[in-house]
């Protein structure tokens, strides 16, 4: 069963309520709950196990997703700086509801000391750890697109993470600065972490849910850069062996559920635990904003048509570096973005094939084929 606990949100309100954590801030879905007028929901904590995809998927499940914030109301995320989020097991504990008069230190309301610790689960609040040291982490990923139906495990990028947490209700994550800038309507951004397995006998250890995972909001990013986020891949156990870790963007990690998985693990930890997935180096993510996520931009010179632009932003090498097209160099680029010469040398034919040809700076000689929207190009690469 879940490592749960059973509490009275306030005496005031005389409602009792599952305890979870989920991130709550005023860009989110499913405030004031899947019916919209609940200021005690727990309605975004619901914790998802076992379910198939697009039951899970976007906390779809009781129908969170179908609850988008107010028009305009966005979460701010500042490039090269934080945000901090409020991880909270209800929404009267966060300071969307009641004006934040319910609002401890804590998820739940309540107070505690900083060194809480249980030597077999903290179930007040429900943190589904022993103590903040062995915490999963949570993670912050970022969707480019607006259309919340849109929103994908190949197009949903873990831009940062923070060891250690859920613990305390305020929780910062830092963002990578580069960011680029959202479309008008803004971005669809999440926040997840994998409860650890935190009870060691076989028989009794809880059954691990995708919770805290939900379309946490429309996000727009502020001081944005110019930077291009890669696709991101799924995650891989590679605890005490880094070469083994999947380097560059990452997806969250989607785990016992009845379809959608992304990560599969079997056996003991070095602790000699049972492995359980977690933000931290034992799946490759490291602490803070995830400076790993972008990919090498490709500046072309001279005039080039709305195809091909298209083309090359979709190009992606077998490494998994990425390339995006402009038509001229940012002033403001560094030069170590810059490629030292770029130059269309042929146009479309009438199968849909093109050839570049072009010159990049430290780049070993390669020829690389992909395909989009039915459309084969290939790209030679010279020094």
């Amino acid at each position: 069963m879940h490592c749960a606990t059973i509490f009275v949100v306030a005496a005031v309100l005389s409602v009792t309520v599952r305890a979870h954590i989920a991130a709550y801030n005023k860009g989110m879905y499913c405030i004031n709950g899947s019916t919209g007028n609940n200021q005690n929901s727990n309605d975004p904590v619901v914790p998802m196990y076992q379910l198939p995809f697009d039951q899970w998927w976007m906390h779809a499940s009781n129908g969170c997703n179908k609850r988008p914030p107010n028009s305009g109301d966005f979460m701010t995320l500042p490039a090269g700086s934080s945000v901090v989020l409020e991880l909270a097991s209800n929404q009267a504990f966060s300071s969307l509801s009641y004006g934040g008069k319910l609002t401890s230190d804590w998820p739940n309301g309540h107070n505690y000391s900083d060194s809480l610790n249980n030597a077999t689960c903290i179930t007040a609040p429900n943190l589904h750890t022993q103590n903040k040291s062995m915490a999963a982490g949570t993670a912050l990923a970022i969707s480019y697109q607006s259309d919340i139906t849109k929103v994908t495990p190949q197009n949903l990028v873990v831009i940062s993470v923070a060891y250690n947490t859920p613990f305390k209700r305020l929780t910062s994550y830092d963002i990578p600065a580069g960011l680029p800038a959202c479309p008008a309507g803004g971005c669809i951004c999440g926040v997840s972490t994998v409860p650890l397995l935190a009870q060691s006998s076989l028989k009794s250890r809880l059954l691990v849910s995708q919770w805290g995972w939900i379309p946490n909001g429309r996000c727009q990013v502020t001081n944005p850069g110019n930077k291009v986020l890669g696709t991101p891949k799924p995650p891989v156990w590679c605890e005490g062996n880094s070469s083994a870790c999947v380097s560059g963007p990452k997806q969250m990690l989607y785990w016992n559920q009845a379809s959608g998985n992304n990560i599969a693990v079997s056996g003991k930890d070095l602790s000699g635990k049972a492995k359980s997935p977690a933000y931290n180096a034992k799946c490759g993510f490291a602490d803070g904003a995830q400076n790993d996520i972008f990919v090498s931009r490709l500046y072309l010179q001279g005039p080039v048509t709305v195809v091909e632009l298209s083309a090359l932003a979709s190009f992606e090498n077998h490494q998994g570096a990425g390339l995006a097209a402009s038509s001229s160099i940012p002033t403001n680029t560094p030069e170590s973005e810059k490629f030292s010469y770029v130059r269309l040398s042929s146009t479309y034919h009438n199968d849909l094939k093109l050839v570049i040809t072009f010159q990049l700076m430290n780049v070993a000689v390669s020829l690389f084929t992909f395909r989009e929207l039915s459309m084969r190009t290939a790209l030679h690469m010279y020094i």
